[in-house]
């Protein structure tokens, strides 16, 4: 039985280096042997050697500091006058060295990690080492694990992990082991999911309920509906959904409430509403929109039957007319972006595909987290892509990743990942409150391939450079061949994973260009410079539990960044102003609306909005407001219904 303490330390004392009280930093051997040329001009790989680096009294000092910015440590200087270094290197040159290669790829887990297309060579990896290093990377991650309160601004745990520990681990929190408390909610949604599954939970009329609509925003919608894509088409799922529907609202936008419910029918449709405070404006409107459209087809009597919550404020969740055994909690130490294995994702999900395949992702998730807490940095797959990431963002300057499965069951990553990565990693200060002198986070982007490569990659071959994360998969969910093609479908598929990372690597040069008998004026838009960096995973399959994994790996690499920039990746403040001055405009505009007025300068907007909303007043076709009944925008569904 594994048993993480919670330590004594304070949060607010979360300096760069600074550990945390009571806590032992196990040590990661740094590698430092000299970088030569290879006859070729490629950049020779040193034997690797296990002997540890210290770091000297002088930074151990400083590291203690608080408010020090990561910026000031010797590694990060050491980084900033490597990246001449590498400017004089190509791809082509580091491509050809094999023993290079040879330590910049990784497989562990089942998982395959080819590095050997980044902008690295072993010296850039000591010198990242070395900031994990002075930056306390492993005390960081061990505080994560431990129930430390690690999001200061919010004085909360992380413990997105806890949600998919095994049943005999033990993880403490505040002087309480909160595992039996994850398990109790799973148990749970294990029972109301056979029961709805099996036919046992009926419909106010009798039927089962064989259509589930999932409302929430943002975490609680991205993360399940990338599972959700990446499973629909996996055989075991496949047989596991049958005849079942699984849909996803949520934007407030009438229209998706169409689009979510349009075909389904009411007797048969099960509602699941997220939202932990059941008080999130866009979840709540778009759950009073579709309890309406329950009772106006079913009667009152249809929420108790028809609607179940996920959240963790039972008084509101009664008062909207479900029942309080109905609903599935969470807690604080769960963000929203990192809740898919939650309630959140675990109980639609369920719903869908059954509680056995829910456990493998589980399972495949808690493989990865155990991975991320226990392995040496130089074989911990989260780590390596996230100091990667650094040294792409932060040395050479590179602001944009693009996510690039080619799987077209992983098509709601990149998106997933967007949200993740961004809220975590898009601030502005670092943990002490000081202005960063540089940007953290990335802007991500992404599509499966080879649709992407018809749409953006053009850019990303003769345009901005910007480092490509290809990920590919061995055994496709969906075998096809047809007889007298020289490849099957997946091959095909796969050929072009292959060549588009040493497409970007190598490029074409002028000289290659002449000898394919090129015009000379084209040679000049024909020339790919190469030298963009990519790496390339590959799973094995394309299953619960390989997804599972892949969630955690991208999570974990995420909060490795933010460790090392030394920023709080578990807070969002940067989506609180637009809500409140939302709530500003909903107050003006209902007024407006109610006495029949412009929008007016006292009203407190600028010139530039008080038009806008007059503009938009004046544009409407239909007053829907103040009516005597609800006015749906779904009046095609009532016909048909």
């Amino acid at each position: 039985m594994q048993t993480l303490k919670l330590p004594t330390a304070s949060h607010k004392n979360f300096a760069v280096g600074a550990p945390f009280a009571a806590k032992v930093v196990p040590r990661v051997g740094i590698r430092h042997l000299p970088v030569g040329k290879c006859p070729s001009g490629s950049i020779a790989s040193p034997e690797p050697t296990t002997a540890p680096r210290n770091v000297t009294a002088a930074v151990a000092k400083m590291l203690h500091k608080k408010g020090i910015l990561v910026t000031e440590l010797p590694a990060w200087k050491a980084l900033k006058e490597h990246v001449h270094d590498i400017e004089s290197t190509h791809l082509r040159d580091l491509l050809h060295d094999e023993a290079r290669c040879m330590g910049l790829i990784k497989e562990s887990e089942g998982i395959y990690c080819d590095f050997t297309r980044q902008r690295v060579t072993q010296r850039t990896l000591e010198h990242l080492y070395e900031l994990a290093e002075q930056t306390n990377l492993r005390g960081k991650i061990n505080a994560m694990f431990s129930g430390e309160h690690i999001n200061s601004t919010e004085d909360r745990a992380v413990l997105h992990v806890a949600t998919r520990a095994h049943r005999n681990q033990k993880i403490i929190v505040d002087g309480r082991d909160v595992v039996p408390d994850v398990w109790e909610v799973l148990d749970k949604i294990q029972a109301f999911s056979d029961k709805v599954r099996n036919g046992e939970w009926l419909g106010v009329t009798g039927k089962p309920l064989k259509s589930v609509v999932a409302i929430g925003i943002g975490g609680s919608f991205l993360g399940p509906l990338f599972v959700h894509t990446a499973l629909r088409t996996e055989p075991n799922a496949m047989r596991a959904s049958r005849d079942r529907t699984l849909r996803f609202l949520a934007n407030v936008d009438p229209i998706d409430v169409a689009r979510a419910l349009d075909g389904l029918d009411p007797e048969e449709t099960l509602v699941v509403v997220i939202s932990k405070t059941f008080t999130t404006a866009e979840t709540m409107l778009n759950a009073r929109t579709v309890r309406s459209w329950l009772i106006e087809r079913l009667g009152q009597d249809a929420v108790a039957k028809h609607m179940v919550a996920v959240s963790t404020n039972l008084k509101l969740v009664k008062e909207f007319g479900i029942d309080p055994e109905n609903a599935f909690g969470f807690w604080d130490w769960v963000g929203g972006r990192y809740s898919v294995c939650s309630a959140v994702g675990i109980l639609p999900l369920a719903l869908q595909y059954g509680f056995d395949i829910m456990q493998e992702f589980l399972a495949g998730a808690n493989n990865m987290d155990e991975h991320f807490k226990n392995q040496p940095y130089q074989d911990n797959l989260p780590v390596l892509i996230g100091l990667l990431s650094i040294w792409n963002v932060s040395f050479l300057g590179y602001g944009a990743k693009a996510i690039l499965p080619y799987c077209q069951a992983l098509s709601k990553l990149a998106p997933h990942i967007q949200q993740v990565d961004m809220e975590s990693n898009g601030k502005g200060v670092d943990m002490n409150g000081v202005r960063l002198p540089f940007e953290t986070g990335e802007i991500d982007f992404g599509e499966p391939g080879t649709n992407g490569q018809h749409s953006f990659y053009q850019l990303i071959h003769q345009g901005r450079v910007i480092p490509c994360e290809f990920i590919g998969i061995v055994r496709s969910q969906q075998s096809v061949y047809l007889k007298g093609e020289v490849v099957s479908n997946h091959d095909e598929l796969m050929c072009n994973f292959f060549a588009q990372a040493d497409a970007l690597a190598y490029g074409k040069t002028p000289e290659q260009l002449r000898s394919d008998n090129v015009p000379d004026y084209l040679i000049p838009h024909r020339v790919f410079t190469g030298n963009r960096p990519s790496m390339s995973i590959m799973l094995p399959s394309c299953t619960a539990y390989t997804v599972g994994q892949l969630l955690a790996m991208y999570e974990h690499r995420i909060a490795v960044q933010g460790f090392i920039w030394n920023i709080n990746s578990f807070d969002q403040w940067g989506v609180e102003l637009g809500k409140v001055l939302a709530s500003k405009v909903r107050t003006v505009m209902n007024s407006a609306r109610t006495r029949d007025r412009k929008v007016l300068p006292q009203d407190g907007f600028n010139y530039s909005t008080t038009r806008m909303i007059n503009k938009y007043l004046e544009g409407k076709t239909q007053v829907l407001y103040p009516e005597g009944h609800d006015v749906f925008p779904i009046d095609m569904l009532r016909a048909g219904h």
